[in-house]
């Protein structure tokens, strides 16, 4: 059972973010606000769920929270800001979003940029806390969605399956094709051709 708080008697909101590794698509965060004495067995990380699981945790979310919302940088943003950046960029968009102020906000990661609110950031903390691991569950659900989506507009990249990760199928595609308006310019597209600008 993952932990309910981090910082005691405090309105705490758990971040977390998806598709920051993608080539393709924009980065999504979520925040959210469990009750206080909030407890639900299935919520975990993610990426150890299966699809079913986080779509039906997805809905639980919803109802049971306090507040809770979801945010996006696209890619466009991404690649004038570098992917760091807009993943922080996105949950503290989606912060901004909770119809609940939150006292204390706790990140998955370790890395930050200033906010209102005091925040820790916590490596692994999808895996560790219960508002967390709900926000990358939200997270994770709707840039699904989003891709599927894109998907039917270019179906030869295979983002109904990928996502817009680096599969084999999607880097074939961006080969024999080339990039789509939704392709992250400053990645490495294809491993002969473009770098990865370095994070800040």
């Amino acid at each position: 059972m993952l932990s309910p708080f981090h910082t005691p008697n405090v309105i705490e909101a758990g971040c977390d973010e998806a598709g920051r590794g993608c080539l393709a698509g924009p980065v999504f965060a979520a925040a959210v606000i469990l009750p206080p004495t909030y407890s639900n067995p299935m919520l975990n990380d993610s990426k150890q769920l299966t699809h079913r699981q986080r779509t039906a945790l997805r809905d639980v979310i919803e109802r049971d929270a306090v507040a809770w919302a979801v945010a996006e940088c696209s890619p466009a943003e991404i690649d004038k800001m570098n992917i760091l950046r807009c993943s922080i960029i996105a949950m503290q968009r989606a912060l901004d979003m909770l119809t609940t102020r939150p006292q204390h906000i706790i990140v998955d990661g370790n890395r930050w940029m200033p906010y209102p609110i005091p925040a820790d950031t916590i490596v692994k903390g999808d895996a560790t806390y219960m508002s967390i691991a709900a926000a990358s569950i939200l997270a994770k659900t709707y840039r699904d969605e989003r891709m599927t989506l894109l998907a039917h507009e270019y179906p030869q990249y295979g983002w109904d399956t990928n996502m817009g990760y680096p599969s084999p199928r999607h880097r074939e595609a961006i080969r024999r094709h080339g990039p789509t308006p939704y392709h992250r310019m400053t990645f490495r597209l294809l491993p002969e051709t473009q770098l990865t600008l370095p994070f800040d």
